[in-house]
């Protein structure tokens, strides 16, 4: 069995995927924390927290901690995600135990400098910006507001400027004491490794985490509705979305399915009515995001403000076709070779190994075998797929649209048009 896990005496989780073929391994720490689990008023501090981790240790400068990394030719990041935060390496196989002392030393022991926050304060409100100026990715940010109001869950990862730029260091220290202990953390590798010696190293190194705490999270609470910011910009971008299901949920794969069946490829239904047949779009797609309580399926569109009136309606009309006829068998074993050729080329990559696995330990508390995941894809029926795009579709729409939008229909038309 190359997937091994143990827990060390402080309850930190740790586990192990071997792959004796490669000459690398990929490793980092995986948080079970963020952005749905701030307070509203301190907004983006698991994103800000995130960056400072970087800045230096007692023993170890911001410049110290990359070059140790990088001379031996490794690299290092970190993501934060609406429920997870990942610190991760990835270098030779030689260098591991390198690479557990560097990261364990920024977990265990950041200093967040005072020159180091304010720099970093400015890095942030420049990548908020950014994110304003780029379309296609803020139309999903007002979208998630949309669906999740006064909520976490529904508040931008980054933040806003004004909560960044009066962020206190002691906000961040104490979100790091309160979130950042054992049992929120899974030690997670992957690549040429031996997993005692792995295990030993975590232990050796892992020894200063901050107490456990208790932690609540409020359940996700789906509102749905409109969100209409008219910018003057060449292309309309529309998020038309619907409330999905949770990561455990039995039809999970089923709503994967059904996103790469309506939008997931260009021989998906979108992409050939839409764009192929109709040449309405540039770009469209589907994808179903899920959480550990709820999920989202969405479809988006970037098209000529022009072609609105025509564009949503063909939408529409694609969603209540495949909640009303079932798919046919071709087009099902199509998207199960696509979702299956995903997972398992992705075997391919140490990292994507590794992410996977630790976001499995942290969601579901155990191994997930990939043969187990290939085997629910394979199980699932046309049935399943008219099922799950039955109840998504029936539920209350959210909408997101950005630019010109005076040709846009209204939001209780496009409801009227759904339910027909």
């Amino acid at each position: 069995m190359t997937i091994q896990s143990t827990t060390l005496p402080n309850g930190l989780r740790v586990i192990t995927d071997t792959v004796p073929t490669v000459e690398s391994v990929a490793l980092g720490v995986w948080c079970d924390v963020g952005t749905r689990h701030e307070n509203m008023t301190h907004n983006g501090v698991a994103h800000m927290v995130e960056h400072m981790m970087f800045n230096g240790t007692p023993t170890r400068s911001a410049q110290d901690i990359v070059s140790e990394i990088e001379s031996v030719g490794g690299q290092m990041n970190a993501y934060t995600s609406r429920e997870v935060t990942a610190y991760y390496v990835h270098l030779l196989k030689e260098d591991t135990e390198k690479a557990i002392d560097v990261i364990s030393d920024m977990m265990q022991r950041p200093t967040f400098p005072d020159s180091e926050i304010e720099k970093e304060r400015g890095v942030i409100v420049q990548e908020i910006g950014m994110t304003n100026d780029t379309p296609d990715d803020l139309v999903f940010d007002l979208y998630q507001e949309t669906a999740y109001p006064d909520q976490a869950l529904g508040a931008p990862i980054l933040g806003t400027a004004e909560i960044v730029e009066g962020m206190k260091k002691q906000t961040m220290f104490d979100y790091v004491e309160s979130f950042y202990t054992p049992q929120n953390l899974v030690l997670s590798a992957s690549g040429n490794l031996d997993h005692d010696q792995f295990v030993k190293w975590s232990e050796q190194y892992f020894n200063a985490l901050p107490s456990d705490k208790k932690r609540e999270s409020l359940h996700a609470n789906y509102k749905g509705g409109e969100c209409r910011t008219i910018k003057n910009l060449e292309q309309s971008h529309v998020v038309l979305g619907f409330q999905g299901i949770h990561k455990s949920h039995d039809k999970y794969y089923a709503a994967i399915l059904l996103s790469t069946i309506l939008g997931g490829g260009m021989s998906s239904r979108l992409f050939q009515e839409v764009r192929e047949k109709r040449g309405l779009v540039y770009s469209t797609y589907a994808s179903h995001s899920a959480y550990v309580d709820d999920g989202q399926f969405e479809i988006y569109a970037g098209t000529g403000p022009e072609k609105l009136p025509e564009l949503m309606p063909v939408i529409c009309d694609e969603l209540k076709k495949i909640a009303a006829e079932k798919v046919g068998s071709e087009e099902l074993e199509r998207a199960k070779s696509q979702l299956r050729a995903g997972i398992l080329m992705g075997r391919e990559s140490m990292l994507s190994r590794v992410n996977r696995q630790a976001k499995h330990l942290i969601h579901f508390d155990e191994n997930v075998s990939i043969s187990s995941i290939i085997e629910k894809i394979d199980a699932i029926s046309t049935d399943d797929i008219q099922e799950i795009a039955t109840q998504i579709f029936k539920g209350k729409p959210t909408l997101s649209a950005l630019g010109a939008l005076d040709k846009l229909e209204d939001f209780d038309v496009l409801e009227q048009r759904l339910a027909a």
